[in-house]
């Protein structure tokens, strides 16, 4: 069949040629029976997953070695697009030689990567990435029917992300660690959102409980209530290092009034803190700015500063440097 003639020309242009390879000669695709397993003394595994976003389906067969667990034989059957068949037929290569255990960890970005022509570049448009899906979903149920056990058993998280496989506690993780306050830096963190996009916002291809929208506004909403109870707790406490930028100006301000401005004001000067600024090197800098008389005192650059910064340290903390501008 024509590349045309199955997508179009443009549409085409966005598969890569391992996908279209795999889409018109697949390796593995075909059935397992009973006899084969009995005669290779191996147990005959057959699983199935439908995807209900597009109708698609798979049937896995797995012939594993009870011995060793491992997966000597595999094929499928896919009912649906070509690109189903063509990761089904993929899904279905990472399989074989693996333990069942091992086969359970490959995701469905492990099948995307393997159609990639180059690592840069996705095998498949983002809305047809949900047909690899099933190829985590169908090994989890053959894993299942193996061992004797609920397919859910497998998984421990709440995945957020299909395509990809991410966590919603990763997602947390990865947007408190980062400080991030957008959805497209958790894409690009992540690879969350990043295909079929149905976990960005409600609208996708398929509905989800969660979005990532919810997850960003949930984790950001707690990150400045816990800012906020830090920065309320530091104050309390007089930790100057955790204050925010306006309980520090007070502080300062504070100590600056109680002990310094009233020489500097007898002297016909005066002084104002411009800015507070964390170093790499732990020191907080605060930029001073001289007034009237102070602005021009040969003492602005040795006795005064001196006496600055040292109560400030005193008072507030040790690491602090003042440096007038």
């Amino acid at each position: 069949m024509a590349k045309a003639d199955l997508f179009g020309e443009a549409l085409w242009d966005q598969y890569s040629s391992v996908v279209a390879d795999r889409m018109n000669n697949p390796r593995n695709q075909g059935e397992i029976t009973e006899e084969e397993a009995t005669a290779r003394g191996g147990k005959l595994v057959v699983a199935d997953f439908g995807a209900e976003s597009c109708g698609d389906a798979v049937r896995l067969y797995w012939l594993v070695d009870t011995e060793t667990d491992k997966i000597i034989e595999a094929k499928f059957k896919s009912f649906g697009c070509g690109t189903a068949i063509a990761s089904s037929d993929m899904m279905v290569d990472l399989c074989i030689g693996k333990t069942v255990d091992e086969a359970v960890k490959i995701t469905n970005i492990d099948v995307e990567m393997a159609l990639r022509d180059d690592p840069e570049t996705p095998a498949v448009p983002g809305q047809k990435m949900h047909c690899s899906v099933m190829a985590y979903d169908v090994i989890k149920e053959a894993a299942a029917i193996y061992k004797g056990v609920d397919a859910d058993s497998f998984e421990k998280e709440t995945i957020i992300c299909e395509c990809a496989r991410v966590s919603l506690s990763t997602l947390k993780e990865v947007i408190r660690l980062n400080d991030l306050k957008t959805v497209e830096q958790i894409t690009d963190y992540t690879k969350a959102g990043a295909f079929c996009k149905s976990c960005i916002q409600p609208g996708g291809h398929e509905e989800k409980d969660i979005y990532l929208v919810d997850v960003l506004k949930e984790v950001r909403a707690e990150m400045e209530q816990e800012r906020l109870k830090e920065a309320a707790d530091a104050s309390a406490t007089g930790d100057f290092s955790k204050m925010t930028m306006i309980q520090r100006l007070k502080a300062i301000d504070k100590v600056i009034d109680e002990s310094v401005r009233q020489f500097l004001i007898a002297d016909g000067g005066n002084m104002e803190v411009i800015d507070i600024k964390d170093t790499d090197q732990g020191f907080i800098d605060v930029y001073i700015r001289y007034l009237g008389a102070c602005s021009t005192c040969s003492t602005s650059t040795t006795g005064t500063l001196y006496a600055i910064e040292s109560t400030l340290k005193k008072e507030l903390d040790e690491n602090i440097r003042v440096l007038p501008i």
